[in-house]
């Protein structure tokens, strides 16, 4: 009800709506680079993780050899 006082009852509603309206073009290619830093990173945990798994047993066959 103060808004109807100041007599703006659509002006902030509005705003906002266009705040939150489509995203810029720098946006995008802000998302984008994010996005491909972290499948980068993922990628990388995903190869880290799976060689951490084959450490011991390449190790341990060494070690059987030698």
């Amino acid at each position: 009800m103060g808004e109807q006082e100041n007599g703006q009852p659509a002006g902030p509603a509005s705003a906002a709506s266009d705040e939150w309206g489509d995203p810029t073009t720098q946006q995008m290619r802000t998302i984008g680079q994010r996005r491909r830093e972290a499948e980068r990173k993922l990628d990388l945990h995903l190869e880290e993780a799976s060689h951490k798994g084959e450490a011991p047993a390449t190790e341990g066959e060494h070690h059987s050899e030698g």
